[in-house]
């Protein structure tokens, strides 16, 4: 599952957080076969299942060495975590700094962008206009987008489920160089999807699961035609307000509301550091250009993971999610299962967000209604991983054993 919403070198993940997963920025779900998740329960629970450990001063101090080793590790500037159980003490905690150059601190309050999360945003938009009609999830994307390859047989459900088979076009030279060289241009959605389609297709749609961001680009196009609006503004109106989540917002360009952090990031064009805070993501668009604050993704976990708003209205029809919820295994990524734009591992539910400079993993536990969310201010990899996925790994270890967030390093894709 890849990790970012969008990673330049890998793509757009399925891991837990921005942009990611895995290998582009999502995090896969770790189902083992292609059932739904049942109501309250995740894989491999039962109703007797433990609950996750209580959120003692003893285990908060565990948490805290658990966070500051990971940082200490892997160099992360700054970190947010939040974890919430229904009857337990809650667990925010911030460390490390915002800004290298100030020394000023990381906080809870801060603006983070959440690369891939936004494919969790995108997809459920999808979703909304399936329920009313407007968009059936086997309708082939030719019908709704000219050019594609493969476009009369690659499906909407394909799109979602990232087994298309069209190449991810953040992986493709020519666009690395365009972005690492004017990191402050903007891209069109159009212009993304060229860098794809000048590649041939790479497998029969439905055959294997590959995380591509061109996927969730192509399903923006459809919200907005079959909607009649921008992206960002149905996704205001129809999802981002009634989850009362009025810290979330959909850039038009490089805009970003302060408070935020400075994030850090080596996606450069010579490989040395260098801070991305202001860099465009119109690059990620639909797949991963959103921002966010640790609130805000503390509401919208158990919202994605139900289909529910707070209010306990419906966001998604009961049938739609229950679509949306079956998480076949990614095959190239052991012990992760990947639904419509959004992953299952060891029983957690949600996405994974990464693109330059940050980091974000925003996952839901619904044996016990938990909630984990981390926000980093660097997407520089350690040993192979994105540090999101060690930070999570590291937590998860602590509160809850038997279900582990342990995203397998997996070949870009």
């Amino acid at each position: 599952m890849s990790h970012s919403s969008a990673p330049l070198r890998r793509g757009t993940v399925i891991a837990v957080a921005a942009g990611t997963l895995l290998t582009p920025v999502a995090a896969e779900p770790v189902r083992a076969a292609s059932s739904p998740v049942p109501a309250g329960l995740s894989a491999g629970s039962s109703p007797a299942a433990p609950q996750v450990r209580a959120m003692t001063p003893q285990v908060a101090r565990r948490l805290d060495a658990a966070v500051q080793r990971v940082m200490h590790e892997a160099q992360v500037p700054g970190v947010t975590v939040g974890i919430w159980t229904p009857g337990q003490p809650s667990y925010v905690r911030s460390f490390g700094v915002a800004d290298r150059s100030t020394g000023r601190t990381m906080a809870p309050d801060l603006y983070m962008r959440i690369g891939s999360e936004t494919k969790t945003f995108t997809v459920t938009a999808l979703l909304q206009l399936v329920d009313q009609g407007k968009a059936h999830l086997d309708d082939p994307i030719g019908r709704y987008v000219d050019g594609v390859p493969n476009g009369d047989e690659i499906t909407l459900r394909q799109l979602a489920g990232m087994r298309s088979g069209l190449f991810n076009y953040s992986a493709d030279p020519g666009f690395f160089k365009a972005l690492t060289s004017d990191p402050q241009r903007s891209f069109t959605p159009r212009q993304l999807l060229a860098y794809s389609f000048k590649h041939p297709v790479m497998f029969r749609p439905g055959e294997k699961f590959f995380y591509s961001n061109t996927n969730l680009i192509l399903l923006g196009l459809v919200v907005e035609k079959q909607s009649g609006r921008h992206l960002g503004d149905y996704i205001k109106q129809h999802i981002l307000d009634p989850a009362g989540m009025k810290d979330t917002l959909f850039p038009a360009g490089n805009e970003f509301p302060a408070p935020h952090a400075q994030g850090y990031t080596e996606q450069t064009a010579n490989g040395t550091q260098a801070d991305a805070t202001d860099w465009n993501p119109s690059w990620g668009w639909a797949a991963g250009a959103m921002i966010s604050t640790l609130e805000d993704l503390h509401t919208w976990a158990p919202t994605v993971a139900t289909g529910r708003f707070p209010d306990g209205k419906r966001m998604v029809g009961a049938a739609t999610q229950q679509q949306r919820l079956v998480t076949p295994p990614t095959g190239s990524i052991a012990g992760a299962g990947y639904g419509l734009g959004i992953f299952h591992v060891q029983g957690w539910i949600g996405h994974n967000g990464s693109l330059p400079g940050y980091e974000s993993l925003t996952i839901h536990l619904p044996s016990t209604r938990t909630t984990l969310v981390a926000l980093l201010n660097t997407d520089t990899d350690y040993r192979g991983q994105e540090p999101s996925t060690v930070l999570g790994e590291a937590i998860t270890r602590i509160i809850s054993p038997q279900h582990v967030y342990d995203l397998p390093v997996s070949p870009t894709g």
